[in-house]
């Protein structure tokens, strides 16, 4: 397999990281050849963990050596702004922003798993963060591998002794009462839980702490300033991951146990170990 050779020349990585990640894929891909087919594999990541370009370039192999495969985020899934500030008025204001639970067409992302599953066609939705809206679908496609990530899959709910104190100073100012908690709470033992149980084998990207997934997604930003010169500010960007902390924390306490792959990344965000089940 020397496609992975190519597939990283637009990374720029330096030769040891490259050989890391050239190991990672022909490792993964392996894996992905021992399983019966159709599937849809996950891949669980803290923001800037690396989940997309992973999935990616999973998908892209996967074509190389002749499977129908495709990537698809949690992201891809979100709902509209007008959907979001319904449920803003209904149940919470902080559902008006994208990411939490509750924030996606679930329903639609299970729908997708099952068909791939089934053997079916699938046309696979897009989300375009810059307008911050769903854009049309692609063309459906037949798909051996469909590769989902996000930065929340495979979590479950906490107990309700664990959502009573507040992790931070956004749900201490703006969810005093825990509501908002709660609700994603709920989501997360619902439907959310059914699509978690779809993705077979589940690959978990583990961030060594909260501080450096705050700064490899301060990382990302910097670079989307210098591709769009636009992005946020320092202070919008604290703001934005405060949200996305309790279940990321969560993350480290439960997928030790659920995830089947545990890619353990140091503090240079580079592969520090590869385990599974």
């Amino acid at each position: 397999m020397n496609q992975p050779n190519l597939l990283l020349q637009p990374l720029q990585l330096n030769a040891a990281a490259e050989q890391a990640y050239r190991q990672l894929l022909q490792q993964l891909f392996s894996t992905l050849q021992s399983l019966p087919r159709p599937l849809v594999v996950g891949i669980s990541g803290a923001q800037g963990s690396g989940k997309s370009t992973l999935a990616n370039l999973l998908a892209a192999v996967s074509r190389a050596e002749g499977l129908g495969a495709a990537a698809v985020s949690l992201d891809d899934y979100y709902l509209s702004q007008a959907q979001r500030q319904q449920l803003a008025l209904d149940i919470h204001p902080l559902l008006t922003q994208r990411g939490v639970p509750g924030t996606h067409n679930i329903e639609q992302a299970i729908s997708d798993a099952k068909a791939v599953l089934a053997g079916q066609p699938v046309a696979l939705p897009q989300f375009d963060k810059a307008s911050d809206e769903p854009v049309a679908a692609l063309p459906a496609q037949q798909l051996d591998v469909l590769i989902a990530e996000g930065w929340c899959l495979g979590v479950t709910p906490q107990t309700a002794a664990e959502l009573t104190t507040p992790v931070n100073t956004l749900e201490a100012g703006e969810d005093s009462d825990g509501r908002w908690r709660h609700y994603i709470n709920t989501q997360l033992a619902g439907s959310y839980a059914e699509y978690w149980r779809l993705l077979k084998p589940l690959i978990w990207l583990q961030a060594p702490n909260w501080d450096c997934v705050c700064r490899w997604r301060a990382k990302q930003e910097q670079q989307l300033w210098q591709q769009r010169g636009a992005g946020m500010s320092d202070t919008e960007l604290a703001r934005f991951m405060l949200p996305f902390q309790r279940l990321t924390q969560a993350s480290w306490q439960q997928l030790p146990q659920r995830a089947d792959c545990i890619i353990t990344l140091d503090q240079q965000h580079n592969f520090a170990s590869i385990s599974g089940k």
